[in-house]
């Protein structure tokens, strides 16, 4: 939000709802609180229009917050690199050559880079929400079978790894699918309804 008021200090609370792509009683909210924080401020600019803009406190919050991003990202990326780094490692000792990927996102992007670096190739994205199409010029399909032979797989998915991992061991022995450790997935065999492996 301090990022829209900034960039556009003319915008309607209508036009930065959509910006945003949250509600407009969520956009209003926010602003209020934004107000009363002391980070923007409000003038009335004819015909019931306002206009906002950062107060130099906006600005300060605004700085701290991009660093405080930009060093989580630092950080994830660089627990990406490592944890993917060992996954290909494992991949190039074994000869798995044929790799896929379980979840199209910012790891997956990671992993596309990273696997320049060691003897494998990604030959697509396994992501059901997502459908059919491409990911980064690879093929994105929801289900493994489509890619044709894989000698492994491995989970890129940041929203819902643990489940994307079960769903995956439906589709590859557990053996073959790697898991970065930043994801924090159990792999330990799930129990169905009447509690049998």
């Amino acid at each position: 939000m301090l990022d829209a008021v900034h960039d556009n200090g003319t915008l309607t609370q209508r036009s930065l709802s959509k910006e945003l792509g949250i509600a407009l009683g969520l956009t209003n909210a926010y602003l209020k609180r934004c107000v009363r924080m002391g980070l923007i401020k409000v003038r009335a600019a004819p015909p019931n229009r306002y206009v906002y803009y950062l107060t130099p406190k906006g600005f300060a919050e605004k700085s701290r917050l991009t660093a405080r991003y930009l060093s989580r990202s630092f950080h994830f990326y660089g627990q990406a690199r490592t944890d993917l780094g060992a996954c290909f490692a494992t991949c190039a000792a074994r000869g798995w050559r044929r790799l896929a990927l379980y979840g199209a996102g910012e790891l997956a992007e990671i992993a596309l880079l990273c696997a320049m670096q060691y003897p494998v190739g990604i030959v697509g994205v396994v992501d059901a929400r997502a459908g059919e199409g491409r990911f980064m010029k690879l093929p994105r399909t929801a289900s493994l079978a489509a890619l044709g032979p894989v000698d492994a797989a491995l989970i890129t998915d940041l929203r819902r790894p643990q489940a994307t991992y079960e769903a995956a061991r439906e589709e590859l022995a557990a053996e073959r699918l790697l898991t970065p450790a930043l994801l924090k997935i159990s792999r330990r065999m799930s129990l169905n309804h009447h509690g049998e492996e």
